[in-house]
């Protein structure tokens, strides 16, 4: 096919990158405009709006050079995570960014910007900018003038047009079932709330409350209940340690949902060997201690991990699915009472500050009960979003290279 080649620069109104408003004094605010920081740039269409602050009206009215508009494609530009990249749509807005993050305004009658957004999301794009940004700087980072001289071969608006239906179908299939994975996950968070945090239990009725628990109940803390397993990393100098068949877990690979299903990085047998940590079986809940504190997932197949990490075991009569619910909570209750660095890091003694309810063997029995087939259906749904992932992003290269026509 005949593309003519153009560099962004060329295809776009404005290549600008965001302001963060406390370098002018401007405070965050708990609800409001949606600011978003380069972590909700997780290289799905959709944003991860865990990685959203809030702004006032003011502090957006100010930041002028900020405001996203509609179809605008973001890239990270600074940090780690250099290349990644993201989506505006109208349920974003109003909304600014911030400084590590590039904001790329399409002209319309140039490129469609879903297909430009599809440019940044095609795997060479992307080890593109993680050359460019990593250098030997401390802090990656790609400065505008270099962003905008990125160039593409670009079809006509026709073909763009066709390669983004193909591919927006996935994506929509793929944001269909992360909705559903939270609908799901809501419900079994809630009625864990509803029986172990208001008491609101079958028969709560005739049970009373003394000490601030149902008679029976044991009020405790995380460190009694649960046995902490470490984790540690294979030598990264000897080749046949790595990329084997192991999932390797690390606080990068932490998700928002239940279960973690792949890891950015993997081991071999040789690895596993040769490494402080053990291969957690499937429902271990994992816990990072470093980076982003304080996340939780149940490994959804065997996985070793990193020693910025733990591994969680409920200990009887306490099982997987309720530990990691009850973890959730206790963990939200040091969040909202904590000061100063309390959750900088956690260590061992960390889980003795954490609050934990055991209810009798019977009620977390049927607790399970209720909530294990919720689990089951998130489990398959995580299973196909990786089957959709995995075949959308085999198509995305041929498509926009022409080897498969759209």
């Amino acid at each position: 096919m005949n593309w003519a080649e153009r560099s962004i620069g060329e295809i776009t109104e404005i290549v600008t990158k965001g302001t963060t408003p406390s370098t002018y004094g401007m405070p965050f605010t708990d609800s409001g405009i949606n600011f978003i920081k380069a972590e909700a740039l997780n290289g799905d269409v959709a944003l991860d709006r865990g990685g959203f602050a809030f702004i006032n009206e003011e502090t957006h009215e100010k930041l002028r050079r900020s405001q996203l508009h509609e179809n605008d494609v973001l890239v990270t530009i600074a940090g780690a995570n250099v290349g990644k990249c993201g989506y505006v749509y109208q349920n974003d807005l109003p909304a600014n960014t911030n400084q590590a993050v590039g904001i790329v305004r399409v002209k319309q009658e140039y490129a469609n910007p879903r297909y430009i957004y599809y440019h940044f999301k095609n795997p060479s794009t992307f080890s593109m900018c993680q050359g460019i940004g990593g250098g030997q700087a401390a802090q990656p980072n790609i400065n505008l003038t270099i962003l905008k001289s990125f160039k593409l071969p670009l079809p006509d608006v026709d073909y763009q047009n066709r390669v983004v239906q193909i591919i927006a179908s996935y994506d929509d299939l793929i944001e269909n079932n992360k909705r559903r994975v939270e609908l799901l996950e809501e419900s079994a968070r809630q009625l864990y709330k509803e029986w172990f945090v208001r008491f609101r239990f079958p028969g709560h009725e005739h049970v009373k409350i003394i000490g601030g628990v149902p008679v029976g109940w044991e009020k405790t803390t995380a460190d009694n209940v649960i046995d902490i397993l470490s984790g540690g990393t294979p030598k990264t100098s000897v080749a046949d340690y790595w990329n084997g068949d192991i999932g390797f877990y690390t606080p990068k690979d932490s998700t928002n949902t239940v279960y973690v299903s792949s890891t950015e990085k993997t081991i071999t047998e040789s690895g596993l060997d040769k490494c402080a940590s053990k291969l957690y079986q499937k429902n271990t809940l994992f816990i990072t201690a470093r980076g982003t504190v304080g996340k939780l997932n149940l490994a959804q197949q065997p996985m070793a991990m990193n020693q910025s990490c733990y591994a969680l075991v409920g200990k009887k009569p306490i099982n997987q699915f309720y530990l990691y619910f009850s973890m959730q909570a206790g963990i939200q209750q040091v969040k909202s009472r904590a000061v100063g660095a309390v959750f900088d890091a956690i260590i061992k003694d960390t889980f003795k500050v954490i609050p934990f309810i055991v209810p009798p063997k019977l009620l977390i029995d049927e607790f399970t009960e209720f909530v294990e087939p919720t689990l089951q259906q998130i489990d398959n749904l995580i299973l196909s979003i990786a089957k959709l992932t995995q075949v959308r992003d085999l198509l995305l290269p041929k498509l926009m290279s022409g080897e498969i026509a759209a």
